[in-house]
């Protein structure tokens, strides 16, 4: 059996796949899709993004999907692991003509069962705010492509505000807008707020406030991700330079840079509690980034070809028990590396707080991530302590799994570091998170102060515009000549003879070789390389999605199909009968 059938193995689509912590199990009636179910042609159209909101509603099925397939927008009521699919009852469908669909992210600081406000971004560089609840249309920003003519890569409203996002094109910029403010009828002049290494920020030069109120230009070629730190305070960039670029995002400044191995970077996403970054690209890698250190700590090879999405996985923890006698460190070492656990993680700290009994031995704990790429594979990944922390004398005990439930903190109880006061600290993290909205790029945060977020961003950037008030600078006309990169027929840099002349942004020559063995990017061998828990080809086209949510994980392909994975235990809410007979895409 085993030679007869070793060379399809290869090729076969896996519908389960066993970890340290159990069994994860593909729940075939619940797969999202188009209402017809007929795979899309997907040559030519952009990637299928997925994105999640909960608006709390009383029914018990809380969570509202949205996806995009081509030029189609879809918006369900996702009953993940408890109920099949329904797919001949959208709430709401929308089919675009001259531009697709690219991104798309939904507001949970506003949304409940009757509204919701999601931001769409189109491959002709326009964003939509619309409301698929209501069925409304809001606003439309970029209409006249006055801004900017090139595809929107990534959009996301600012964590802690109900009115300012953040938009990211392949022409290498990122704007911020206000939803209440308008784009003007005329193509915006703007004047130079700040500038750095590889960067520029403009403000937009207008009597009267329009959009957009700043102008980020960030390396060469298309910007192609970028994630707000938990504590919304930092924002990290990857681009077809192959750069990662981490900003202080209210103050501006450049906290942090990376290289990558070889070629562009094209997804990044944040660890729980901020303090390390991952990224993958077109190296087949991913890399793992130290935000205190500024550093790359290891990188992962497991994938066979480009890594599209890479995300964190909050609800997983990985709790070691060591010998006393081994563990060398402090309490406060333990209440950092639990920080990220929220109140999900009680078991884990009533065993520390037992830390000094005979009978009780410390813990830390183990960061998962995962990773999807267009070689059709999934991979889990675990950031262990040897990595972490490696002159630490290393545990012979048994590592195992839990996963952990997810809680929510109880209203108006405290989230903030007991040691922690007033003044201003560097490193993002230093508060226990608020749940993490489900959205398609972790994560996001609810800051506490969201009902100042916008005003106090608003007066930064006014009292930015004063200061630079004097600065006479020649109007530049938005060029737009260089043409969408096309990743299917592209390998390493792009090269623009006129990207210096772009925004006054002062570039670094960075020559490859030079770069590599420098602390920009390591060799191979001067870190350490991670292999995944489990690697496993689960779809026919190219992985687009990586979502983990409390009792499941959501993939999805460029066909179309949005796949739920059940979590260890999460699949006996679902009776045996249905899962045998119910048949894709119909309701139980």
């Amino acid at each position: 059996m085993a030679a007869e059938g070793g060379g399809k193995e290869m090729n076969e689509i896996k519908t389960q796949f066993t970890t340290r912590e159990g069994l994860y199990k593909l729940l075939s009636h619940s797969e999202y899709s188009r209402p017809n179910r007929v795979p899309f042609n997907s040559q030519g159209s952009n990637p299928v993004r997925v994105s999640f909101v909960n608006v709390n509603d009383q029914s018990g099925n809380g969570d509202r999907l949205c996806f995009n397939v081509g030029r189609e927008l879809y918006f369900y009521i996702y009953k993940g692991v408890r109920k099949a699919a329904d797919l001949s009852k959208p709430i709401d469908k929308r089919i675009y003509k001259g531009t697709q669909p690219t991104c798309h992210d939904f507001n949970h600081l506003t949304a409940t069962a009757e509204s919701v406000s999601l931001l769409v971004g189109f491959s002709a560089g326009q964003v939509q705010l619309i409301d698929p609840i209501k069925k409304e249309t809001s606003k439309l920003f970029n209409e006249e492509r006055l801004i900017d003519k090139s595809r929107v890569t990534c959009v996301k409203w600012v964590p802690g505000s109900e009115s300012l996002f953040l938009v990211a094109h392949s022409s290498g910029n990122m704007y911020l807008y206000n939803v209440e403010h308008t784009c003007g009828t005329t193509a915006p002049h703007y004047q130079l707020l700040k500038q750095g290494e590889s960067f520029a920020v403009h403000t937009c030069k207008s009597k009267s406030t329009r959009n957009p109120l700043l102008k980020w230009t960030v390396g060469e070629g298309a910007l192609n991700e970028f994630a707000f730190s938990p504590d919304g305070k930092f924002l990290a960039c990857v681009s077809q330079d192959g750069f990662l670029r981490v900003f202080n995002f209210d103050s501006v400044e450049l906290h942090g840079t990376m290289k990558s191995y070889f070629g562009g970077l094209l997804c990044v996403c944040w660890s729980p509690d901020g303090k390390y970054i991952v990224t993958g690209g077109e190296d087949d890698l991913v890399t793992v980034w130290s935000f205190v250190d500024c550093r790359v700590i290891a990188r992962g090879h497991g994938h066979k070809s480009w890594v599209s999405v890479v995300a964190f996985d909050p609800y997983t923890t990985s709790v070691e028990e060591t010998d006393p006698m081994e563990f060398s460190g402090s309490d406060e070492d333990f209440q950092d590396l639990l920080h990220f656990g929220r109140d999900r993680a009680n078991s884990t700290q009533s065993r520390l707080s037992k830390r000094n009994s005979t009978d009780s031995r410390p813990v830390s704990v183990t960061y998962r991530f995962g990773s999807v790429g267009q070689d059709t594979q999934l991979c889990l990944w675990d950031l262990t302590e040897d990595i972490l922390f490696p002159h630490q004398p290393l545990s012979r005990a048994r590592t195992h799994t839990n996963v952990m439930n997810a809680t929510s903190p109880p209203a108006g109880s405290g989230g903030t570091n007991p040691g922690s006061n007033g003044n201003s600290i560097t490193t993002p993290g230093n508060s226990v998170p608020p749940p993490l909205p489900r959205s398609n790029s972790l994560p996001h945060s609810a800051v506490s102060n969201a009902g100042s977020k916008s005003s106090v961003m608003d007066g930064a950037i006014a009292s930015g515009v004063s200061k630079f008030a004097t600065l006479s600078l020649h109007d530049r006309k938005e060029r737009h000549h260089e043409k969408d990169h096309k990743r299917n027929h592209s390998m390493g840099h792009i090269s623009s003879k006129s990207s210096d002349k772009l925004n006054l942004v002062t570039k670094t020559k960075t020559d490859p070789a030079k770069t590599l063995g420098t602390p920009l990017c390591p060799r191979m061998e001067d870190v350490p390389l991670l292999e995944p828990l489990i690697c496993k080809k689960i779809a026919h086209e190219r992985l687009t999605v990586l979502i983990f949510l409390e009792d499941c994980i959501v993939t999805a392909c460029q066909e179309g199909f949005i796949c739920t994975w059940a979590r260890p235990g999460k699949v006996g809410l679902l009776s045996s009968q249905n899962q045998a007979n119910s048949p894709s895409g119909t309701v139980v």
